[in-house]
């Protein structure tokens, strides 16, 4: 008993020092979808307007649904084409639920400025500005304070609560670059790192700017790149966030009105996809196969997406639209 008694005290203590004083932060990375293409305006704000007709976008997705607390993100997106601006504009909203604990709902407008280079290579600036609101339920938060070494969490905590909301502006920018053929990317995101903290107002509570890169080609295999049913797509894609570093190396094939696509995400993770995509609509599923100490027992992350593309005959055809993967 005396010993089991000081394992419990020993556990107390660890628990308490690293909820205490020395352990006063923590760190992670913004709400992440896996159908990069198929969530355009997340990925880069310069794809919008990128296929001149409007779009809608809508996509969801369930990160670690077998544990207690997952990670659920959901996003609907607007944009076109506007000849009398020059470029496209668009609108996202995105809600984010963090274990049922952390939620944040983010509303973004966004402008991509079209550039034609030469006949068959554009360029596309964009600037987003985004209003964002985090809410905490500070009840489902647990302290050291609340532990008896034998009992666990049997006492009410004396740490004052903070407050239980917080919102702040984001600007972030983005340039898109593609052909007949290949297409390549760059977005900075949080450009003026706003506060976030609920009760630490200073540098510390700064959303970390995010700096992603995006590359990749779409190869017809049949005929030229206007006419070809069935296409590969190599891609690459890396991101950083703080000390967050990720690299996601992809590969789609494309026959007619299917889609399969598999990626490989720095050791963590194997994503599996399909997608079926006509003119107008496209469906997407997503399976992130988890290759980390998590494991299987984490079940992984699902996601779908559906968009809308709705007809349109634009006055001017200047521009040509992107050529790159749905998913």
């Amino acid at each position: 008993m005396e010993i089991k008694h000081k394992i419990y005290s020993i556990v107390f203590l660890l628990v308490v020092i690293f909820s205490g004083t020395i352990q006063t932060e923590v760190h992670a990375q913004d709400p992440e979808f896996t159908q990069f293409y198929a969530n355009p305006l997340y990925l880069n704000p310069a794809f919008a307007g990128s296929k001149r007709c409007p779009r809608i976008s809508m996509n969801h997705r369930n990160q670690w649904p077998n544990l207690s607390g997952s990670f659920v993100t959901s996003s609907v997106s607007y944009d076109q084409h506007v000849d009398g601006i020059n470029g496209g504009i668009g609108f996202m909203v995105l809600t984010d639920n963090a274990a049922n604990t952390l939620k944040t709902t983010t509303a973004s407008f966004m402008y991509a400025y079209k550039i034609k280079v030469t006949r068959k290579f554009n360029i596309n600036l964009a600037a987003q500005a985004t209003y964002f609101q985090k809410s905490l339920d500070w009840n489902k938060l647990t302290f050291g304070d609340m532990i008896d070494p034998r009992r666990g969490f049997v006492y009410q905590t004396n740490d004052i609560q903070a407050g239980q909301s917080i919102s702040n502006v984001d600007f972030s920018a983005g340039l898109l670059g593609y052909s007949d053929i290949f297409y390549f990317g760059f977005a900075a995101h949080h450009l003026t790192e706003p506060n976030e903290g609920f009760i630490n107002q200073g540098d510390a509570s700064k959303l970390p700017m995010k700096l992603t890169g995006h590359a990749g080609a779409m190869i017809p295999l049949d005929n030229g790149p206007r006419t070809s049913k069935t296409f590969i797509s190599p891609n690459i894609l890396f991101r950083q966030q703080a000390t967050f570093t990720q690299l996601n190396i992809g590969m789609y094939v494309k026959s007619g009105v299917m889609t399969f696509g598999a990626w490989y995400r720095n050791k963590d993770a194997f994503i599996a996809t399909l997608g079926i995509e006509t003119d107008n609509i496209r469906i997407g599923y997503s399976y992130d196969v988890t290759l980390s100490r998590l494991g299987i027992a984490s079940g992984g992350a699902h996601e779908v997406s559906l968009g809308l593309v709705f007809p349109c005959k634009p006055k001017k055809r200047q521009f040509r639209t992107i050529s790159c993967p749905s998913f």
